[in-house]
Protein backbone atom coordinates (compact mmCIF):
# COMPACT_ATOMS: atom_id res chain seq x y z
CA UNK A 1 0.00 0.00 0.00
CA UNK A 2 1.24 3.36 -1.12
CA UNK A 3 1.43 6.43 1.19
CA UNK A 4 -0.92 8.32 -0.43
CA UNK A 5 -3.39 5.19 0.41
CA UNK A 6 -1.95 5.38 3.78
CA UNK A 7 -2.72 8.64 4.38
CA UNK A 8 -6.31 8.66 3.01
CA UNK A 9 -6.90 5.74 6.13
CA UNK A 10 -4.99 7.72 8.03
CA UNK A 11 -7.12 11.10 7.37
CA UNK A 12 -10.58 8.73 8.60
CA UNK A 13 -9.09 8.46 11.55
CA UNK A 14 -9.64 10.82 15.19
CA UNK A 15 -5.58 9.78 16.28
CA UNK A 16 -2.94 7.69 15.92
CA UNK A 17 -1.11 5.42 18.95
CA UNK A 18 1.53 3.52 19.39
CA UNK A 19 0.60 2.00 22.57
CA UNK A 20 -2.13 -0.05 23.53
CA UNK A 21 -2.56 1.37 26.79
CA UNK A 22 -3.75 4.20 25.26
CA UNK A 23 -6.04 2.95 22.35
CA UNK A 24 -9.19 5.65 21.56
CA UNK A 25 -11.87 4.87 19.55
CA UNK A 26 -11.39 5.03 15.55
CA UNK A 27 -7.09 5.50 15.99
CA UNK A 28 -4.41 4.32 14.01
CA UNK A 29 -2.30 2.02 15.70
CA UNK A 30 1.40 1.86 15.26
CA UNK A 31 2.97 -2.02 15.27
CA UNK A 32 6.53 -0.26 16.58
CA UNK A 33 9.14 -2.74 17.29
CA UNK A 34 12.39 -2.10 20.24
CA UNK A 35 14.75 -4.15 21.90
CA UNK A 36 12.05 -5.58 24.08
CA UNK A 37 9.06 -5.20 22.52
CA UNK A 38 7.21 -6.05 18.96
CA UNK A 39 4.21 -4.01 17.90
CA UNK A 40 2.96 -6.41 15.95
CA UNK A 41 2.12 -8.82 18.55
CA UNK A 42 -0.29 -6.34 19.93
CA UNK A 43 -2.17 -5.24 16.91
CA UNK A 44 -5.11 -7.53 17.10
CA UNK A 45 -5.56 -6.09 20.82
CA UNK A 46 -5.36 -2.48 19.48
CA UNK A 47 -8.03 -3.12 17.40
CA UNK A 48 -10.57 -5.06 20.20
CA UNK A 49 -9.72 -1.73 21.96
CA UNK A 50 -11.31 0.64 19.58
CA UNK A 51 -8.57 1.35 16.64
CA UNK A 52 -9.74 1.38 13.06
CA UNK A 53 -6.87 0.34 11.36
CA UNK A 54 -2.98 -0.88 12.31
CA UNK A 55 0.07 -0.54 11.18
CA UNK A 56 2.49 -3.86 10.68
CA UNK A 57 5.24 -4.91 9.31
CA UNK A 58 5.07 -8.54 9.97
CA UNK A 59 3.02 -10.51 7.52
CA UNK A 60 1.71 -12.97 9.72
CA UNK A 61 0.00 -10.59 11.73
CA UNK A 62 -1.97 -8.65 8.68
CA UNK A 63 -5.06 -10.81 8.61
CA UNK A 64 -7.75 -8.71 7.08
CA UNK A 65 -7.97 -5.30 5.49
CA UNK A 66 -7.70 -3.30 9.20
CA UNK A 67 -4.09 -4.85 8.83
CA UNK A 68 -1.90 -2.40 6.55
CA UNK A 69 1.50 -3.94 5.95
CA UNK A 70 4.50 -2.33 5.07
CA UNK A 71 8.32 -2.93 5.18
CA UNK A 72 8.68 -0.95 8.15
CA UNK A 73 6.31 0.39 10.76
CA UNK A 74 8.45 3.14 12.13
CA UNK A 75 9.30 4.60 8.61
CA UNK A 76 5.57 4.51 7.58
CA UNK A 77 5.29 6.67 10.44
CA UNK A 78 7.92 8.92 9.75
CA UNK A 79 6.94 9.63 5.94
CA UNK A 80 3.09 9.19 7.03
CA UNK A 81 3.88 12.64 9.26
CA UNK A 82 5.93 14.87 6.97
CA UNK A 83 3.10 13.62 3.71
CA UNK A 84 0.59 15.45 6.65
CA UNK A 85 2.90 17.73 7.11
CA UNK A 86 3.02 18.81 3.44
CA UNK A 87 -0.81 18.62 3.08
CA UNK A 88 -1.44 21.23 5.84
CA UNK A 89 1.24 23.34 5.47
CA UNK A 90 0.82 24.94 8.42
CA UNK A 91 4.01 26.81 9.80
CA UNK A 92 6.55 25.00 11.58
CA UNK A 93 8.78 26.24 14.22
CA UNK A 94 11.69 23.92 15.44
CA UNK A 95 13.89 24.06 17.94
CA UNK A 96 16.68 22.16 19.58
CA UNK A 97 19.82 23.05 21.92
CA UNK A 98 21.71 21.10 25.14
CA UNK A 99 19.92 22.95 27.56
CA UNK A 100 16.10 24.48 27.37
CA UNK A 101 14.47 22.87 24.77
CA UNK A 102 11.56 21.90 26.59
CA UNK A 103 10.91 24.95 28.71
CA UNK A 104 11.87 27.35 26.08
CA UNK A 105 9.29 25.02 23.95
CA UNK A 106 6.69 25.76 26.23
CA UNK A 107 7.46 29.09 27.20
CA UNK A 108 7.21 29.79 23.32
CA UNK A 109 3.80 27.75 23.03
CA UNK A 110 2.32 30.10 25.94
CA UNK A 111 3.26 32.89 24.12
CA UNK A 112 1.82 32.10 20.63
CA UNK A 113 -1.44 30.80 21.94
CA UNK A 114 -2.22 33.86 23.48
CA UNK A 115 -3.39 34.62 19.49
CA UNK A 116 -2.98 31.43 17.59
CA UNK A 117 -4.39 27.89 17.76
CA UNK A 118 -0.92 26.39 18.09
CA UNK A 119 0.49 22.62 18.94
CA UNK A 120 3.37 21.99 20.67
CA UNK A 121 5.10 19.03 21.09
CA UNK A 122 4.08 16.97 24.22
CA UNK A 123 6.93 16.76 26.97
CA UNK A 124 9.72 15.76 25.69
CA UNK A 125 8.84 13.44 23.27
CA UNK A 126 11.21 15.20 20.55
CA UNK A 127 13.17 12.20 18.70
CA UNK A 128 12.70 10.05 15.84
CA UNK A 129 9.29 8.81 17.37
CA UNK A 130 8.01 12.12 19.10
CA UNK A 131 8.47 14.59 16.16
CA UNK A 132 6.83 12.38 13.86
CA UNK A 133 3.57 12.14 16.65
CA UNK A 134 3.45 15.59 17.42
CA UNK A 135 3.03 16.40 13.61
CA UNK A 136 0.38 13.65 13.12
CA UNK A 137 -1.27 16.46 15.72
CA UNK A 138 -1.87 18.99 13.03
CA UNK A 139 -5.20 19.54 12.21
CA UNK A 140 -6.75 22.22 9.36
CA UNK A 141 -7.42 24.57 12.33
CA UNK A 142 -4.24 24.37 13.75
CA UNK A 143 -2.41 27.65 12.54
CA UNK A 144 1.54 27.27 14.25
CA UNK A 145 2.91 24.33 15.22
CA UNK A 146 6.18 24.25 17.58
CA UNK A 147 8.47 21.40 17.51
CA UNK A 148 11.48 20.40 19.53
CA UNK A 149 14.34 18.70 18.66
CA UNK A 150 16.59 16.37 20.68
CA UNK A 151 19.40 14.67 19.41
CA UNK A 152 22.65 12.23 21.56
CA UNK A 153 24.43 12.03 18.03
CA UNK A 154 25.32 13.90 14.35
CA UNK A 155 23.24 13.57 11.74
CA UNK A 156 19.86 13.34 13.76
CA UNK A 157 18.97 16.82 13.82
CA UNK A 158 19.24 16.56 10.12
CA UNK A 159 17.05 13.83 10.10
CA UNK A 160 14.51 15.18 12.34
CA UNK A 161 15.15 18.28 9.53
CA UNK A 162 13.83 15.63 6.37
CA UNK A 163 10.37 14.91 8.77
CA UNK A 164 9.01 18.23 10.12
CA UNK A 165 10.43 20.35 6.97
CA UNK A 166 10.67 23.46 9.78
CA UNK A 167 10.01 27.42 8.62
CA UNK A 168 11.57 28.82 11.41
CA UNK A 169 14.23 27.65 13.64
CA UNK A 170 15.75 28.48 17.37
CA UNK A 171 19.18 26.53 19.06
CA UNK A 172 18.77 27.31 22.73
CA UNK A 173 22.87 27.04 23.13
CA UNK A 174 25.54 24.33 22.65
CA UNK A 175 26.64 22.75 26.36
CA UNK A 176 28.50 19.97 27.11
CA UNK A 177 25.27 17.49 27.07
CA UNK A 178 25.75 13.86 25.27
CA UNK A 179 29.03 14.25 24.55
CA UNK A 180 30.03 10.37 24.20
CA UNK A 181 27.48 10.35 21.44
CA UNK A 182 28.33 13.47 19.61
CA UNK A 183 32.24 12.92 20.32
CA UNK A 184 33.01 16.35 22.55
CA UNK A 185 31.88 19.39 22.48
CA UNK A 186 32.88 20.02 18.87
CA UNK A 187 30.48 17.47 18.09
CA UNK A 188 27.87 18.95 19.78
CA UNK A 189 27.92 22.12 18.12
CA UNK A 190 27.69 20.57 14.93
CA UNK A 191 25.45 18.69 16.03
CA UNK A 192 23.27 21.13 16.94
CA UNK A 193 24.03 23.44 14.09
CA UNK A 194 22.49 20.84 11.58
CA UNK A 195 19.12 22.88 12.19
CA UNK A 196 20.68 25.81 10.28
CA UNK A 197 22.19 24.05 7.98
CA UNK A 198 18.84 22.52 6.65
CA UNK A 199 16.75 26.58 7.21
CA UNK A 200 19.73 28.21 5.25
CA UNK A 201 19.38 25.32 2.46
CA UNK A 202 15.73 26.11 2.40
CA UNK A 203 15.36 29.62 2.25
CA UNK A 204 14.36 29.59 6.02
CA UNK A 205 14.05 32.02 9.02
CA UNK A 206 16.37 31.35 11.82
CA UNK A 207 15.98 32.94 15.29
CA UNK A 208 19.39 33.73 17.02
CA UNK A 209 20.74 35.12 19.83
CA UNK A 210 22.89 37.78 19.52
CA UNK A 211 24.26 37.95 22.52
CA UNK A 212 25.75 34.29 21.79
CA UNK A 213 28.66 34.75 19.91
CA UNK A 214 28.95 30.97 19.58
CA UNK A 215 25.43 30.85 17.74
CA UNK A 216 26.05 33.86 15.68
CA UNK A 217 29.61 32.34 14.02
CA UNK A 218 27.73 29.23 13.70
CA UNK A 219 24.83 30.54 11.72
CA UNK A 220 27.07 32.33 9.65
CA UNK A 221 26.44 35.17 6.68
CA UNK A 222 22.70 34.51 5.88
CA UNK A 223 20.45 37.09 5.20
CA UNK A 224 17.48 35.68 7.10
CA UNK A 225 18.22 35.74 10.51
CA UNK A 226 16.26 37.34 13.21
CA UNK A 227 18.18 38.37 16.27
CA UNK A 228 17.34 39.14 19.86
CA UNK A 229 18.77 39.64 23.12
CA UNK A 230 20.02 42.94 23.74
CA UNK A 231 17.32 45.16 23.87
CA UNK A 232 15.78 43.04 26.90
CA UNK A 233 16.62 43.45 30.49
CA UNK A 234 16.76 41.49 33.81
CA UNK A 235 16.03 42.40 37.69
CA UNK A 236 17.07 39.35 39.98
CA UNK A 237 13.56 39.25 41.88
CA UNK A 238 14.53 35.81 44.40
CA UNK A 239 13.39 33.10 43.68
CA UNK A 240 12.03 34.62 40.09
CA UNK A 241 13.43 37.22 38.03
CA UNK A 242 11.61 40.33 35.93
CA UNK A 243 12.04 41.33 32.07
CA UNK A 244 11.45 44.45 30.79
CA UNK A 245 11.32 44.61 26.81
CA UNK A 246 10.08 47.81 25.62
CA UNK A 247 7.73 49.35 27.84
CA UNK A 248 6.58 45.90 29.35
CA UNK A 249 7.51 44.08 32.36
CA UNK A 250 6.86 40.49 33.03
CA UNK A 251 7.19 38.70 36.09
CA UNK A 252 8.20 35.74 35.48
CA UNK A 253 7.45 32.14 37.74
CA UNK A 254 11.18 30.77 36.72
CA UNK A 255 13.95 30.42 38.87
CA UNK A 256 17.26 30.63 37.63
CA UNK A 257 19.05 33.26 35.49
CA UNK A 258 19.62 30.41 32.72
CA UNK A 259 16.00 30.80 31.97
CA UNK A 260 16.36 34.52 30.45
CA UNK A 261 17.52 33.77 27.19
CA UNK A 262 14.58 31.12 27.46
CA UNK A 263 12.36 33.93 28.10
CA UNK A 264 14.13 36.32 24.98
CA UNK A 265 13.57 33.95 22.81
CA UNK A 266 9.49 33.63 23.23
CA UNK A 267 9.22 37.16 23.44
CA UNK A 268 11.29 37.35 20.07
CA UNK A 269 9.07 34.63 18.95
CA UNK A 270 5.70 36.08 19.70
CA UNK A 271 6.51 39.73 18.56
CA UNK A 272 7.62 38.51 15.09
CA UNK A 273 4.22 36.57 14.96
CA UNK A 274 2.48 39.81 16.01
CA UNK A 275 1.49 38.73 19.59
CA UNK A 276 0.71 42.15 21.30
CA UNK A 277 3.05 42.38 23.87
CA UNK A 278 0.55 42.66 26.77
CA UNK A 279 -0.35 39.56 25.61
CA UNK A 280 3.44 37.98 25.81
CA UNK A 281 3.46 39.39 29.28
CA UNK A 282 0.38 37.36 30.15
CA UNK A 283 1.54 34.52 28.06
CA UNK A 284 4.85 34.16 29.91
CA UNK A 285 3.39 35.36 33.51
CA UNK A 286 1.20 32.93 33.73
CA UNK A 287 4.16 29.80 32.75
CA UNK A 288 5.12 27.78 35.97
CA UNK A 289 7.06 25.21 35.35
CA UNK A 290 6.23 21.21 36.06
CA UNK A 291 7.89 17.82 35.48
CA UNK A 292 10.35 18.67 37.77
CA UNK A 293 12.22 21.16 35.37
CA UNK A 294 12.89 24.27 37.85
CA UNK A 295 9.94 23.58 40.03
CA UNK A 296 9.92 25.54 43.15
CA UNK A 297 8.16 23.44 46.41
CA UNK A 298 7.25 23.84 49.67
CA UNK A 299 7.63 20.74 51.95
CA UNK A 300 7.46 20.99 55.50
CA UNK A 301 10.10 23.59 56.79
CA UNK A 302 12.05 22.92 53.01
CA UNK A 303 12.23 25.14 50.19
CA UNK A 304 12.97 22.88 46.82
CA UNK A 305 14.63 23.85 43.79
CA UNK A 306 13.59 20.88 41.80
CA UNK A 307 15.31 20.46 38.90
CA UNK A 308 15.78 16.40 38.92
CA UNK A 309 14.31 16.19 35.07
CA UNK A 310 18.25 15.66 33.67
CA UNK A 311 21.62 17.23 34.18
CA UNK A 312 25.40 17.89 31.95
CA UNK A 313 28.16 19.77 32.95
CA UNK A 314 26.38 23.16 31.80
CA UNK A 315 23.06 23.21 33.53
CA UNK A 316 24.38 21.96 36.47
CA UNK A 317 26.99 24.82 37.18
CA UNK A 318 23.82 26.71 36.14
CA UNK A 319 21.89 25.67 38.64
CA UNK A 320 24.66 26.05 41.52
CA UNK A 321 25.14 29.47 40.26
CA UNK A 322 21.58 30.20 40.65
CA UNK A 323 21.61 28.66 44.13
CA UNK A 324 24.47 30.84 45.65
CA UNK A 325 22.57 33.90 44.02
CA UNK A 326 19.02 33.55 45.93
CA UNK A 327 18.29 34.84 49.30
CA UNK A 328 18.12 32.24 52.20
CA UNK A 329 20.09 31.90 55.31
CA UNK A 330 20.89 28.08 54.26
CA UNK A 331 21.78 26.68 50.89
CA UNK A 332 21.80 22.71 50.30
CA UNK A 333 22.04 20.97 47.06
CA UNK A 334 21.61 17.14 46.66
CA UNK A 335 23.72 16.45 43.28
CA UNK A 336 23.25 13.16 41.08
CA UNK A 337 25.46 12.14 38.69
CA UNK A 338 25.70 13.36 34.92
CA UNK A 339 25.50 10.66 32.34
CA UNK A 340 26.42 10.51 28.34
CA UNK A 341 29.96 11.85 28.80
CA UNK A 342 31.90 9.34 27.63
CA UNK A 343 35.60 9.82 28.22
CA UNK A 344 35.28 13.12 29.92
CA UNK A 345 33.04 11.75 32.53
CA UNK A 346 35.39 11.19 35.15
CA UNK A 347 37.36 14.99 34.17
CA UNK A 348 33.41 16.63 34.27
CA UNK A 349 32.69 15.53 37.94
CA UNK A 350 35.60 16.37 39.31
CA UNK A 351 35.18 19.75 37.91
CA UNK A 352 31.69 20.25 39.33
CA UNK A 353 33.44 19.00 42.75
CA UNK A 354 35.68 21.50 42.36
CA UNK A 355 33.36 24.18 41.66
CA UNK A 356 31.52 23.74 44.87
CA UNK A 357 34.15 23.87 47.30
CA UNK A 358 34.57 27.38 46.64
CA UNK A 359 30.76 27.96 46.33
CA UNK A 360 28.87 30.22 49.33
CA UNK A 361 26.51 27.73 49.68
CA UNK A 362 26.49 25.74 53.60
CA UNK A 363 26.14 21.78 52.24
CA UNK A 364 26.38 19.96 48.68
CA UNK A 365 25.40 16.07 49.22
CA UNK A 366 26.59 14.36 45.75
CA UNK A 367 24.90 10.72 44.52
CA UNK A 368 26.32 8.17 42.16
CA UNK A 369 29.11 5.87 41.18
CA UNK A 370 30.53 9.22 39.23
CA UNK A 371 31.01 11.38 41.60
CA UNK A 372 31.63 8.91 44.36
CA UNK A 373 35.20 8.28 42.51
CA UNK A 374 35.62 12.19 42.93
CA UNK A 375 37.87 13.68 45.55
CA UNK A 376 37.66 16.61 48.00
CA UNK A 377 38.79 17.73 51.41
CA UNK A 378 35.65 20.41 51.76
CA UNK A 379 34.22 19.76 55.24
CA UNK A 380 30.43 20.66 53.61
CA UNK A 381 30.83 18.25 50.90
CA UNK A 382 29.30 14.41 51.45
CA UNK A 383 29.45 11.72 49.02
CA UNK A 384 27.00 8.62 48.54
CA UNK A 385 27.48 6.00 46.01
CA UNK A 386 23.83 5.45 45.58
CA UNK A 387 20.41 6.55 46.14
CA UNK A 388 20.15 3.85 48.63
CA UNK A 389 23.02 4.95 50.54
CA UNK A 390 21.60 8.24 50.53
CA UNK A 391 18.44 7.33 51.74
CA UNK A 392 19.81 5.57 54.87
CA UNK A 393 21.86 8.70 55.85
CA UNK A 394 19.19 11.60 55.12
CA UNK A 395 18.61 11.77 58.73
CA UNK A 396 22.52 13.32 59.22
CA UNK A 397 21.80 15.88 56.66
CA UNK A 398 20.32 18.72 58.96
CA UNK A 399 18.03 19.72 55.96
CA UNK A 400 15.91 21.70 57.83
CA UNK A 401 15.15 25.11 57.26
CA UNK A 402 16.96 25.09 53.90
CA UNK A 403 16.81 26.21 50.54
CA UNK A 404 17.62 22.74 48.97
CA UNK A 405 18.45 22.54 45.09
CA UNK A 406 17.71 18.99 43.91
CA UNK A 407 19.21 17.96 40.54
CA UNK A 408 21.07 15.20 38.47
CA UNK A 409 20.69 13.29 35.32
CA UNK A 410 17.18 11.79 34.62
CA UNK A 411 18.63 8.20 35.04
CA UNK A 412 19.41 8.82 38.69
CA UNK A 413 15.54 10.15 39.44
CA UNK A 414 16.53 12.40 42.25
CA UNK A 415 12.84 13.56 42.59
CA UNK A 416 12.71 10.78 45.32
CA UNK A 417 14.42 12.96 47.57
CA UNK A 418 11.62 14.68 47.74
CA UNK A 419 9.86 11.41 49.57
CA UNK A 420 12.67 11.33 52.12
CA UNK A 421 12.57 15.31 53.51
Amino acid sequence: MTIDQIYTRFLSCSTVSTDTRTISENCMFFALKGENFNGNKFASEALKKGASFCIVDELEYAVDERYILTANVLNTLQQLATQHRKQLNTPIIALTGSNGKTTTKELINAVLSQKYNTIATKGNLNNHIGVPLTLLELTKDTEIGIVEMGANHQKEIEFLCTIALPDYGLITNFGKAHLEGFGGVEGVIKGKSELYVHLKQQHKTIFINETDTLQIKQAGDYDDIIKFGNDISLEHAPPYFNITFNTSEIKSKLTGIYNFNNICAAIAIGSHFGVPDEAIVSGIETYVPKNNRSQLIEKNNLNIILDAYNANPTSMLAALQNLQIQEHTRKIAILGDMFELGKEASQEHQAIVDFVGDLDVDSVIFVGRHFYKTNSNAAKIRFFETFEDLKSKVSELELDNALLLIKGSRGMALERVLDLV
